[in-house]
């Protein structure tokens, strides 16, 4: 069993509510080892239940942020709550955060405003910033450019671009990391960025709830899935699954800066 980490997944949503423990143990049966738990929803809870989840677990760890669909709702006092928490010791990234021109649910001026901030926050708490990117790929390279981007790094989470996307990302010193949408039928483009993308800036993620992969596709995802998405990268790599799970989980530890228990064994 080959160990991996899931970098990008949502066990605080309702969505686990009746049966956490047994998606935890099923898991750690999988041989996922870490799991980021992203809490970026509408409001501060989102945040503080990750938080909670991370300091109750030794194999989960916590990313705060605001996700930029709900950007529009964030007020004045969100902010020194978020400064406060990512302080907390089993925090590891800050986001998710960023820009979504596919839904359009918050403006994107404002969009564009609050991920600016949250890169200050990253550069502030020294932690690596998580990016939602969908549909905005010109105007989120641009703000990245712009910066500041922290010295911890930063990850485009749930890749959805081409390979110009991902060079453009790339150059910027950034990982990509890849989830089921990597088996669709549709995927092409994705496929060639996980082709073309050197092997020490590649992640795999659930972003569990949604995006189960195939042969999972259509049911609540979660994070022992994980594994069908490493086999289909290492499938349009070309490498042995070993392989490919000993470098997305190098990468994972070395960019989210991941401790575990002695007990469990370290890549």
């Amino acid at each position: 069993m080959l160990p991996i980490v899931d970098s990008h997944c949502h066990l605080d949503f309702e969505d686990f509510r009746d049966d956490l423990p047994v998606v935890l143990e099923r898991a750690r049966g999988a041989g996922i080892i870490a799991m980021v738990c992203v809490g970026s929803g509408g409001d501060l809870a989102t945040a503080e239940g990750a938080v909670a989840l991370a300091e109750k677990e030794p194999d989960v760890f916590a990313a705060i942020g605001i996700h930029p669909h709900d950007a529009a709702k964030i007020t004045a006092d969100f902010w020194p709550a978020l400064e406060d928490l990512a302080k907390k010791p089993r925090v590891v990234g800050i986001g998710e955060t960023g820009l979504d021109y596919y839904y359009d649910h918050s403006p994107r001026d404002v969009q564009r405003q609050v991920f600016e901030r949250f890169l200050r926050l990253s550069v502030a708490a020294n932690r690596p910033v998580i990016c939602h990117v969908r549909d905005a790929h010109e105007d989120a390279a641009a703000v990245l450019r712009a910066g500041p981007l922290p010295d911890a790094g930063g990850v485009i989470h749930c890749f959805s671009g081409n390979v110009d996307h991902a060079r453009r990302y790339l150059d910027l010193g950034l990982f990509l990391s890849f989830s089921g949408v990597l088996t669709f039928k549709k995927a092409d483009d994705i496929r060639q960025a996980a082709a073309y993308a050197p092997a020490d800036r590649i992640l795999v993620e659930t972003d569990s709830p949604y995006l189960a992969p195939i042969p999972h596709r259509g049911q609540r995802n979660e994070p022992a899935f994980v594994a069908k998405t490493l086999e289909a990268l290492a499938q349009v790599r070309g490498i042995p699954l070993a392989h490919a799970a000993e470098a997305t989980t190098a990468n994972a530890f070395r960019l989210f800066r991941l401790t575990l228990p002695g007990a469990i064994a370290l890549p």
